[in-house]
């Protein structure tokens, strides 16, 4: 794993914890600690996927494709 990976993961993992937050915050009425921790799990997530991703395709990327 490269820099260049870890900057992928990172952008990825940022991007989708900044659109769940705000599809939580549009959708439910949930608190703001509510919606931070399921921000959270969708980010986490991410991160999963990305590391997952190594396995197939290149090695170097955080993409599955």
């Amino acid at each position: 794993m490269t820099l260049d990976f870890f900057k992928q993961v990172a952008e990825r993992s940022i991007m989708t914890f900044i659109q769940a937050f705000a599809a939580v915050f549009v959708v439910t009425d949930l608190n703001s600690t509510d919606q931070a921790v399921a921000a959270g799990l969708a980010a986490v997530l991410s991160v999963i996927k990305s590391m997952i991703a190594t396995r197939f395709g290149d090695p170097h990327s955080a993409s599955m494709i």
